[in-house]
């Protein structure tokens, strides 16, 4: 194994440095909150009563004991998102696995879980983001029972394993393990799903077409099968060592499946701290393992919402993680996976081709990532390259394929499909965002064009019927930022864009909203700080204002009279007032926020 790149090793220092008394003060504070936490033992009859009266004889006697483990089980479980609908008999499944182990369970609470996917463009996607923050305090009141000595983590998609996880930290003095359901099976290729969308946007087929294809694309339990947030949330997850490795990506009703839940259940039970194999979550994360998971969603070109949840999640753990630093390791980690919309492969598809365990063997291989580093299994995250089998229907471990089995899905380093990562931070006199480059073909990675403005990404379409888009330009869409609404993302933006530049025009995106994990071939400069709504230049853009963006050099720039555009009144939206769909309820949240590359966390003071 190589050593330690040295990008990657000066960033973690600098991580380290920067980081050290928020740190020291989240360690201190996980060492009291250990330490005076109402033990079982001690509980009043009253309080111990109350906290398994409903449980089965068998369990209770053992709560009554109280000398075996109890695990917290904190699920995301609804039967409309696809993902989290094989979680329903989750819960009895992991309390039959930890009475293997002599424990006990008990499905200490649920979090809500929205999908992107059914509010997109609708109200109800203004309080995406924001449910983040939501879970990760309804974790905290899962747990806050104090009749714990470990978590199992059911949830997978976009904002809801974020929220779990930072929940999770504040208690981190406990073990925690998160345990996914697996992908749904493939279905309608992303070749001609997209090709599909196209054609509906440009009026050549039906709702009833496209409807179709959506449903073949979406088509059973499991998550979706493109890389986007939720699956990008499985591979930062087994990077952080918080998930059994190689687990991510068995589909729901594959027998495999099964024995992995049963086997996170048997692997919390090791390590909790009435054993000698104490793993606590709030020292598991530390600055090696987020940087580890920073790598492995630059290496597979993962979702941009993570360049929020990754410092977010770090935040949580006491740890200062910002964009600069992303994009640092992102300029020497190769893109090392095509998963659509990077490529036309699915999920699927990269795990046939060796998957996360192969993905990490490779970029430790390469010394682009910290070996060792804490985790959940194994020493340390060096078996990380291991992936789970079954042998005569027990779970066993071997380790991955030494390259990849499918090189135009997952590549080796002596032939990686770029020499950087998926990521690029733009700077310039509009402020700082992230662009996905990963899936935007060289030729389409600078422009310069005049502006479009808008404040609603419904206007965008009514121009493009029109005919006034026909042409090079920069669509800014502004007025989309935590602050404002909450950060919605702006995929109705997509198609039409798309079909500008297959037109042949140069066309590109600008906006203080998010594009998620959804990123595509058109380049989109996202998540622009400071938003329209905290005082950003973009406010006073007008229509014709000439724009640069330009993803080689890292550059987003008002072009011309920089002073004479700031003296302008800034527009006349009417922001942070947004009524209907429960958006009321989220006035103060949005009104306490931090920006995005401060994680868009209401949580945790701007810094």
């Amino acid at each position: 194994m190589q050593s330690l790149n040295s990008v990657v090793s000066s960033v973690t220092q600098r991580v380290i440095r920067r980081s050290a008394s928020l740190r020291s003060d989240y360690l201190q504070q996980l060492a009291n909150d250990q330490n005076n936490r109402p033990e079982r033992g001690k509980l009043s009859c009253g309080n111990l009563a109350h906290g398994f009266a409903a449980c089965g004889s068998g369990d209770k006697d053992s709560l009554r004991l109280v000398q075996a483990a109890n695990m917290a089980i904190v699920t995301a479980y609804n039967d409309m998102l696809s993902a989290h609908q094989p979680y329903a008999d989750y819960p009895d499944k992991i309390k039959c696995a930890l009475r293997e182990m002599g424990c006990t369970g008990q499905v200490a609470g649920g979090v809500p879980a929205m999908c992107d996917g059914v509010t997109q463009g609708q109200d109800g996607m203004e309080l995406s983001l924001l449910s983040r923050d939501l879970i990760a305090q309804c974790t905290a009141l899962s747990l806050s029972h104090q009749m714990f000595d470990g978590v199992l983590a059911l949830g997978i998609c976009d904002k809801i394993v974020p929220g779990l996880l930072m929940g999770a930290l504040s208690f981190g003095y406990l073990p925690v393990i998160f345990v996914p359901a697996g992908p749904m099976e493939s279905g309608l290729p992303n070749a001609e799903k997209q090709r599909i969308r196209q054609l509906f946007a440009e009026g050549k087929v039906d709702r009833e077409r496209l409807l179709q294809a959506e449903s073949e694309s979406y088509h059973s339990h499991g998550t979706c099968t493109f890389y986007g947030t939720a699956n990008s949330n499985q591979v930062v997850l087994e990077a952080l060592g918080l998930q059994l490795p190689g687990s991510s990506f068995v589909n729901p009703d594959n027998p495999l499946r099964e024995a992995l839940t049963a086997g996170a259940a048997h692997q919390l039970a090791r390590i909790t701290a009435l054993g000698n194999d104490y793993r606590p979550i709030g020292k598991v994360v530390d600055e090696r393992s987020i940087i580890n998971a920073s790598v492995a969603l630059l290496s597979s070109g993962g979702s941009t919402n993570h360049s929020m949840h990754i410092v977010a999640i770090a935040r949580a753990a006491g740890i200062l993680l910002n964009w600069s630093d992303l994009a640092e390791l992102s300029s020497v980690v190769p893109l090392m996976a095509k998963v659509y919309p990077n490529g036309q492969a699915d999920v699927n598809h990269f795990h046939a081709a060796g998957g996360t365990s192969c993905l990490f063997r490779t970029l430790l291989a390469g010394g682009y990532m910290h070996p060792d580093a804490g985790t959940v299994w194994g020493d340390a995250f060096s078996a990380f390259i291991n992936e789970p089998f079954l042998d005569n229907g027990r779970l066993e471990w071997r380790q991955s394929p030494e390259k990849s089995l499918d090189e135009s899905v997952l590549a080796t380093l002596q032939k990686p499909f770029a020499s950087e990562g998926g990521l690029r931070l733009l700077e310039g006199n509009l402020g700082r965002c992230v662009l996905k480059v990963s899936a935007v073909a060289a030729q389409h990675r600078v422009v310069e064009a005049p502006a479009v403005v808008i404040e609603d990404q419904n206007d965008l379409e009514p121009l493009f019927r029109a005919g006034k888009l026909d042409r090079d330009c920069i669509v800014v869409v502004r007025y989309q930022g935590p602050r404002a609404l909450g950060m919605p993302e702006l995929h109705k933006l997509t198609p039409f864009l798309g079909i500008l530049q297959d037109r042949g025009y140069s066309v590109a995106l600008v906006t203080d909203g998010r594009m998620s994990g959804a990123s595509g071939k058109v380049p989109a400069a996202i998540q622009l700080v400071p938003e329209a709504a905290d005082g950003g230049l973009l406010a006073k853009l007008r229509d014709g204002d000439l724009l640069r963006v330009d993803a080689h050099s890292g550059e987003l720039q008002l072009l011309g009279d920089v002073a004479a555009v700031q003296e302008r009144a800034d527009s006349s939206r009417s922001i942070g007032r947004q009524r209907g769909c429960g958006r009321e309820l989220f006035s103060i949240n949005r009104e306490n926020i931090s920006d995005a590359e401060q994680g868009a966390s209401y949580l945790f003071p701007r810094v």
